[in-house]
């Protein structure tokens, strides 16, 4: 199952970008306690191939019983909870080492998707009590945040108890300066909403029924 870690990933800057709010999340938490629970944190390159090879090898580093991945969904105005990563790399533009996979398998051979082991619904539902704009998101993209997504849930597939998922966060409000009616959302609210996150991932381990609870939350 894992000792009480937490493992909590986000990328570096990328198309252009010279932040990234998932980054700054990470180090905002690096070092704190939730739960209980000590938080690891890594900022993964946003590259296919390396960010999974960097994001395998922390997991056996750490032996973490909760991961929760991050990544900027530029364009959403809230904390998107994902709910199924897909094995296929389509990317739209090219990675910080400039490769551009068209149509290609995460892992060959592995199944065509695999769902958070997360509680979904119940993270939602938590953060909307908490005034934080929350949804569940049925499309992690099939850019290197879904590549992370699905690399993690495949090595965790042979990692009885761990929990796993991904969160996707909006751009920060001076990445949109240049953005007009682009929305936004500010460092101190995406950090509160990540630390309540795992609390609630914490607090709700075991209840698989809590991702079919709470209604459409979409």
């Amino acid at each position: 199952m894992g000792n009480a870690t937490i493992l909590l990933t986000g990328f570096e800057p990328f198309a252009g970008d010279e932040l990234n709010p998932s980054a700054a999340i990470v180090r905002h938490l690096e070092g704190s306690r939730i739960a209980g629970h000590q938080v690891h944190g890594q900022v993964l390159p946003c590259e296919f191939g390396t960010s999974l090879q960097a994001l395998w090898q922390a997991l056996d580093r750490l032996q973490p019983s909760l991961v929760l991945c991050l990544g900027q969904a530029g364009g959403r105005a809230e904390i998107s909870v994902e709910r199924v990563a897909i094995n296929v790399d389509d990317a739209r533009i090219a990675d910080n080492a400039g490769k551009q996979p068209v149509d290609e398998p995460v892992v060959a051979q592995g199944p065509a998707a695999y769902f958070s082991s997360l509680p979904i619904k119940a993270v939602v539902a938590g953060l909307r009590r908490a005034d934080i704009p929350a949804s569940v998101s049925h499309t992690a993209g099939t850019f290197v945040c879904n590549h992370v997504f699905y690399g993690l849930m495949h090595a965790c597939a042979s990692r009885p108890g761990v929990q796993a998922g991904f969160v996707h966060v909006p751009w920060l409000p001076e990445q949109v300066v240049h953005r007009p009616g682009q929305a936004s959302m500010s460092l101190v609210l995406q950090v509160q909403a990540i630390r309540q996150a795992l609390a609630l991932c914490i607090k709700y381990r075991g209840r698989p029924d809590l991702h079919q609870t709470q209604g459409s939350l979409d």
